[in-house]
């Protein structure tokens, strides 16, 4: 895996990818802000105005955003909706550019599909700026799961004799319902739910309650095991997508 990061700041889960590109910054800076670069590689079409305080519009104007951030050809900022900030920097390295990535955004447990989605994304503009058509090289849903145990996402929340996880999925709730059979924990009930998702797949949300027959730690890990399981299959039986939305 590549050395990409998630930290907790002012509230918001930020995720951050580092990449080198062999090409100088003032390339990238123009694949970053041009929007006829943007629609070959950026997961939405994009149309702004290039100056702190301009405006974004997202798909046409479905979503807006505002550009907090803008020293040519060094840094490109920019809210997108209520809640989501993505940091663009371009740093001079040897042989061409470090780009870094820092997107800010309150849905944790989606991490891994934005993970995925960006890295997608930036390999699609590494290729654009070698000459090539934007196309992903890697298995993403394979991807995907490396970013959930990389980034622990689901890791256990306990709370007295009640455990939850939450955990990203990689397939719609259709294909996952037929999975979650009713289900015992060591003593314990579990209650499945599948709710909105990020990227292609819905969201599981599992709460185990007590009393238990073990300690509640016990509990937890048999808890995240069994919903790893049901991970690893939907994963196992579903063809990669062309890429995970960030």
């Amino acid at each position: 895996m590549t050395p990409d990061s998630l930290t907790l700041r002012d509230g918001r889960t930020v995720l951050r990818l580092e990449r080198p590109l062999p090409h100088p910054p003032e390339k990238v800076w123009r694949a970053l802000t041009t929007p006829e670069h943007l629609e070959r590689w950026f997961p939405s079409t994009v149309r702004l105005d290039l100056r702190e305080g301009g405006e974004i519009l997202f798909d046409d104007g479905d979503s807006r955003g505002v550009v907090t951030d803008l020293d040519p050809p060094r840094l490109f900022a920019f809210s997108w909706g209520d809640s989501d900030h993505l940091r663009w920097e371009v740093h001079p390295a040897d042989g061409g550019s470090l780009l870094v990535l820092h997107h800010a955004f309150t849905d944790r447990y989606g991490a891994a599909s934005f993970a995925t989605g960006w890295s997608a994304c930036v390999e699609g503009l590494s290729q654009l700026l070698a000459g090539t058509d934007p196309a992903p090289t890697v298995d993403m849903t394979a991807r995907h799961e490396e970013y959930v145990r990389e980034f622990a996402l689901d890791a256990p929340e306990i709370e007295g004799d009640t455990v939850r996880v939450e955990r990203q999925l990689t397939a719609p709730a259709d294909v996952a319902r037929p999975l979650l059979g009713p289900a015992a924990l060591s003593g314990g009930a579990v209650q499945w739910e599948l709710v909105e998702g990020t990227g292609h797949g819905a969201r599981l949300v599992a709460v185990a309650t007590g009393p238990f027959d073990v300690p509640p730690a016990e509990a937890a890990a048999e808890l995240r095991a069994k919903v790893q399981e049901i991970a690893t299959t939907l994963a196992s039986t579903r063809p990669s997508p062309d890429a995970v939305a960030p």
